[in-house]
């Protein structure tokens, strides 16, 4: 694959963390609404969480460390792993909404694009190149 695309979509990637991460600090209270009530001190977990977001787009963009870079798109593939519950939250509050929310053609796509984001945060970041390349077969692979 295209290292000129990846590198886009690593810096698309990235800025997209960054905003985000601005917006938790900035104005925390549309994450507050959606955070899941089982969290704990969902002020503070805004707050850490957009810190996150920003020092994972720090680390996905910087050019000059391969192992910062790999640290980084993988911290914000489990990001993105773990508000998932955040984005099924909002999915169920916004379905007893009497007017429905931003409604299902919003938020199926946004979960089912979540796993997307993930691998996305691997590939750019160079974790993995699946599935562009595939590993080598193992001399005790079944043939």
């Amino acid at each position: 694959m295209n290292s000129t695309f990846r590198a886009v979509l690593r810096w698309t990637l990235g800025l997209a963390y960054l905003v985000a991460g601005y917006f938790h600090l900035a104005t925390p209270r549309p994450f507050l609404e959606i955070m899941p009530s089982w969290v704990p001190a969902p002020e503070s977990v805004v707050k850490w969480t957009g810190i996150a977001e920003m020092a994972g787009a720090a680390a996905l963009l910087q050019p000059w460390s391969l192992r910062w870079r790999l640290a980084g798109a993988t911290a914000l593939a489990l990001y993105a792993v773990c508000v998932f519950p955040a984005n099924v939250n909002h999915l169920m509050l916004d379905l007893v909404r009497q007017n429905g929310g931003f409604g299902l053609a919003y938020h199926i796509p946004r979960l089912a694009f979540q796993p997307v984001l993930v691998w996305l945060a691997l590939w750019t970041g160079g974790v993995t190149n699946w599935p562009f390349t595939r590993r080598p077969p193992d001399e005790n692979d079944q043939a």
